[in-house]
């Protein structure tokens, strides 16, 4: 028989379970930033896996010399890629501050009476349409440095975030064994042997898709750095490294880079004339990452994600699909990770599930 004190203490474990839930959920939102630095330290240390079994096997570093040489390489990548972004930063705005809105203005309308001509098409002032969007103010000096001030900013504000990054990696490659011995003598009996298999799979799964993840960059790098050189764009080292950085955002990064190569191919050649210089360079320049583009996603991106984590491109393909439709951009960039945790786990502790085992056959 169901009594008032058995309603109330069902009541009463309902609302202290909602409370534990919540304050462990707020909890967590506190100390985001300190879950995202965990996660960059995670993710770096996949990345430098080979190379800390590099030291470690060949060259018989000790653990603390492997993870201090490891991080010494990072922090040399880090510097090199901001000398990299400082001389095109000055380079931009020493462009943008000799912008004539005016002259621009004109050669834009002068392209639209030429456009008119040969199509015969009806007449669109293009003279109203910049006024009425403000897109000439927007080339105004006082905007690039509004952002050079707020880039400075955020700067100033990641330097903590780095140092962060820095000293849990170093930790994170010094004493992963160690992590690994506390973690079996903490994990239940029951599921030791498959946790720490999961853990093991997934490491060597991870690391080779993040492995993977770099070649497809830099294959994506050389051939945007090989177009723009191509047409002799200025900063192209810088401009395609850039680029091809964006290209960690599944889909929407390279639309990303292809736009931001254009307008950059624009502002390095202020002061050519707009219909006959500017415009059909930015149009070659812009067919070029197309066919970067179209490179990389039919062939190098399904062949190396796929190669590198044991699934099909297609499966691919629908699960950072699916993810961007749900989670946005975040969801499309931690797809493929997640989605190769989720396999090693329900492998290792559903074998027998049909469906798992035909999503797992690979692994």
């Amino acid at each position: 028989m169901i009594t008032s004190k058995i309603i109330s203490n069902g009541i009463l474990r309902a609302l202290s379970t909602i409370l534990v839930v919540g304050a462990i959920l707020y909890f967590l939102y506190e100390i985001q930033t300190v879950i995202v630095y965990l996660c960059i330290s995670l993710i770096l240390c996949l990345i430098a896996n080979p190379l800390v079994q590099f030291l470690k096997n060949k060259l018989k570093f000790r653990n603390s010399l492997a993870a201090a040489t490891t991080l010494i390489v990072f922090i040399l990548l880090l510097v090199g890629f901001i000398f990299l972004f400082v001389p095109l930063i000055i380079s931009q705005a020493n462009n943008l501050s000799l912008l004539d809105t005016n002259n621009l203005q004109n050669q834009f309308m002068q392209t639209e009476r030429s456009i008119e001509a040969y199509f015969n098409i009806q007449h669109v002032d293009l003279n109203k349409m910049l006024k009425d969007s403000k897109i000439t103010s927007a080339f105004g000096i006082g905007y690039f440095t509004g952002f050079i001030n707020s880039l400075i900013n955020f700067l100033a504000n990641m330097g903590m975030g780095l140092v962060s990054v820095f000293f849990i990696t170093f930790f994170f490659i010094k004493d992963q064994d160690a992590f690994k011995a506390s973690a079996r003598r903490i994990l239940p009996d029951s599921n030791e042997d498959k946790i720490i298999n999961s853990i093991t799979k997934i490491n060597h799964l991870l690391t080779r898709y993040f492995i993977g993840l770099l070649l497809q960059l830099t294959v994506v790098f050389i051939l945007y750095l090989i177009v723009l050189l191509i047409f002799g764009n200025q900063n192209a080292f810088v401009i395609a490294f850039l680029c091809a950085i964006l290209n960690i955002i599944p889909y929407i990064g390279p639309i990303i880079g292809t736009i931001l190569a254009g307008i950059l191919t624009m502002i390095s050649m202020i002061g050519s004339d707009f219909q006959s210089e500017i415009l059909p360079k930015t149009i070659y320049v812009l067919i070029g990452f197309l066919l970067v583009q179209a490179i990389d996603n039919n062939i190098s991106q399904p062949i190396i994600s796929s190669k590198s984590v044991n699934s099909h491109p297609l499966e691919i393909f629908l699960i950072t699909l699916i993810s961007g439709i749900t989670f946005g951009i975040v969801g499309m960039i931690i797809a493929i990770p997640v989605y190769t945790m989720l396999k090693v786990i329900l492998k290792e502790f559903f074998p027998n599930n049909k469906i798992v085992s035909v999503l797992t056959e690979r692994i």
